[in-house]
């Protein structure tokens, strides 16, 4: 059975050690999901999703080919792209140098290439700024900050997009702290099997504008 909740890492005082631990445990959780499990999980998950999308309703929706047992999206998001031809899903493009992503749009079935990570993304099209972006957290806190895989890549695209910024991850990486760092954009809701939750900055939660 998966905790519910990672536990504090202990071993180290440095926060960069510390944020690689908990990444590292994180991921090993997310994984270790039986499919039964997961499938239970994902079925609250996308009620709470679809919840939020259509209380904030874009019209142009970001999100991330699951990776190393995140959140799979993919048919949920042709879901939404079927209910309203207006509707347009994209795809970041992660840059070779260090910089913001680019979004291309997406359409389920399309023909994409692998990235020097293997992950499928879209080789053609014009950007696309999206008016939200569903984020994956390998961690994150009430405040709404992640840990991510430390590349940095969505921290500068938020800083240059500035959409509506939505955090997804399972509960059980759910923690007291990430160590944010200076340059570290928090989220403005996150999302789990749970419900959706605003980020406890003391401000209100940021909708579409």
């Amino acid at each position: 059975m998966i905790s519910s909740h990672i536990a504090p890492c202990t071993d180290s005082a440095d926060p960069a050690e510390q944020r690689r631990a908990l990444r590292a445990r994180t991921i090993a959780a997310r994984q270790a999901l039986t499919a039964t499990h997961r499938a239970a999980l994902m079925r609250h998950f996308e009620t709470h999703l679809g919840e939020l999308v259509t209380r904030l309703a874009p019209t142009t929706l970001g999100f991330c080919w699951p990776y190393r047992g995140e959140p799979d999206l993919r048919a949920w998001v042709a879901h939404w792209l079927a209910a309203d031809a207006s509707r347009v899903a994209v795809l970041p493009v992660v840059p070779h140098q260090a910089g913001p992503m680019v979004f291309r749009r997406w359409i389920p079935g399309m023909e994409m290439p692998l990235d020097r990570h293997g992950i499928p993304h879209p080789a053609d099209g014009e950007p696309i700024v999206p008016d939200m972006i569903l984020v994956p957290c390998n961690a994150f806190d009430a405040a709404g900050y992640r840990v991510g895989y430390g590349g940095g890549y969505f921290d500068r695209t938020l800083a240059v997009m500035n959409p509506v910024a939505v955090g997804l991850g399972f509960e059980f990486a759910r923690v007291d702290d990430v160590w944010p760092q200076p340059h570290d954009r928090p989220m403005d809701w996150i999302v789990t099997e749970a419900g959706a939750f605003p980020a406890q900055t003391g401000s209100q939660p940021r909708n579409m504008r």
